[in-house]
């Protein structure tokens, strides 16, 4: 699964990587984060009609992470949805109609798995889980492919600005051979190649399903400190690699 990630880079430094057009005014609220954790407002890449233009085109906006179906009688929901398997994305219906006609990329700095502690190991390490941090080796960021909704809160009146939730889940395939050992899932990740046609409204669900084939990202893995359990923490000190042993029990 993928149930934490970093996003640290800066807003304009995704526009230029992702190509976008258009920035909306509530990205800019949401900061840098290097503990990204489910129900947080979370930047995306997307592309829909402008309001004004109607022309399609490239846009970063801010999802709540947590897939709300527009069927759900609660928001609540989304909290069990924060990942969908590839395995099974067109036989779920939550996530059938999204893969279809509305794809996103998450940016991403870098995710986060915990390794299960070894039965009887020795010093601290072999007594609780051990926090991951994944990333590209180069520093680079990555696209973690995901998908998003639009949920209209009945709770709401009609003239309330914020009686619709925009809410998005990771796609995640299973963990490579190289981090199986540290968990059994992974979030699936594009390379640039595959950005345009993933999201492209006009690709259909077949089209989309060859992209998710295509091989990721090369991904390094290096311990850092169970500081990242508690979400309430945050700053580039999350991301440090430590060595297990030397942190307390």
């Amino acid at each position: 699964m993928c149930g934490r990630y970093a996003s640290f880079r800066e807003d304009q430094a995704l526009a230029d990587e992702f190509a976008i057009a258009t920035v909306a005014d509530d990205v800019r609220l949401l900061g840098p984060s290097w503990n990204v954790a489910p129900t947080d407002g979370v930047r995306m890449v997307v592309e829909r009609a402008d309001k004004e233009t109607g022309e399609i085109t490239r846009q970063l906006r801010v999802a709540r992470w947590g897939l709300v179906p527009s069927w759900a009688k609660d928001i609540s929901v989304g909290s069990r949805m924060i990942n969908a398997r590839v395995e099974s994305l067109e036989e779920k219906s939550a996530f059938a109609r999204p893969f279809a006609v509305r794809r996103a990329l998450l940016p991403a700095d870098g995710y986060y798995e915990w390794k299960k502690a070894a039965p009887g190991g020795p010093g601290p390490a072999g007594k609780r889980k051990q926090p991951f941090y994944l990333h590209p080796a180069d520093g680079d960021l990555v696209a973690l492919a995901g998908l998003y909704e639009f949920w209209k809160d009945p709770t709401k009146a009609d003239d309330d600005p914020a009686r619709w939730v925009v809410s998005a889940t990771v796609i995640t395939r299973p963990a490579s051979d190289e981090h199986a050992h540290i968990h059994d899932r992974q979030p699936l990740m594009l390379r640039s190649e595959a950005w345009s046609a993933w999201l492209d409204p006009a690709v259909g669900a077949d089209g989309a399903r060859e992209l998710l084939e295509m091989p990721g990202p090369d991904i390094v893995a290096t311990p850092v400190s169970t500081a990242v359990n508690t979400v309430a923490n945050n700053g580039p000190s999350l991301v440090d690699e430590i060595d297990p042993e030397d942190e307390p029990a």
